[in-house]
């Protein structure tokens, strides 16, 4: 069975409903996430089948989300590969059982990964602060702007002052853009859970980020 490369390009499509979406464009967002939950299914019935293309091909649109969610969660650019690169070994050792239609392989992907997560955040806690890595930037840039460079590491910053699960469920909601129903599924609570721990999260991360906000240009969006 092959493991399967993180791809280097990030190939999640967000989708644009321009200035005044309607029932059509809606439509056509619900029909877009179903195809590509179907797709993610397909690749890996595909790689049970023995179709190791598919495994490559599920490998890249899986994984560059995952790490990006990972990394933000543990601030630790190594754990957060080895995190993905175990989960991504689950994914693979589940393929011949997986039963299309129970559930979302991304959902389940991201739901193993939260969990990976935090049992190392429990097993970190007894690590000294000053040995604690310094916060990162997951994403490259290209630019490299002192103020972005900034942003970027307030914001990290920020999210590590949070409790593990504030902090799984801000960045999964506000920065990986998953629903709520997607989040519940994902660290196992229900619908209003996941509103109470964005909720808390976000006051958390305001108040982590009081002083810095204008100094560093972040808008406030109440």
């Amino acid at each position: 069975m092959e493991s399967g490369a993180a791809s280097n390009a990030v190939g999640r499509a967000r989708l644009s409903c321009g200035p005044d979406p309607d029932k059509g464009s809606l439509m056509d967002a619900r029909l877009s996430d179903q195809a590509d939950r179907d797709a993610d299914a397909d690749l890996l019935s595909r790689y049970a089948a023995g179709d190791a293309a598919a495994a490559r091909l599920l490998a890249a649109r899986l994984t560059p989300r995952l790490y990006a969610y990972a990394v933000r969660v543990l601030a630790d650019e190594a754990a957060a590969q080895d995190v993905v690169q175990e989960a991504m070994l689950r994914v693979w050792k589940i393929a011949p059982d997986w039963r299309a239609g129970e559930a979302q392989v991304s959902t389940w992907a991201y739901r193993v990964v939260a969990n990976l997560c935090t049992d190392l955040l429990r097993k970190q806690r007894t690590v000294a602060l000053d040995a604690v890595a310094e916060p990162i930037d997951p994403a490259p840039t290209a630019e490299g702007r002192m103020q972005d460079a900034a942003r970027l590491d307030a914001l990290q910053a920020a999210l590590s002052t949070l409790p593990d699960r504030q902090r799984q469920a801000v960045v999964l909601r506000h920065i990986e853009g998953l629903s709520n129903t997607e989040i519940g599924g994902i660290l196992g609570v229900g619908v209003e859970a996941v509103e109470s721990l964005t909720a808390r999260g976000k006051r958390g991360l305001t108040t982590a980020l009081s002083g810095q906000r204008a100094a560093l240009g972040f808008e406030d969006d109440g």
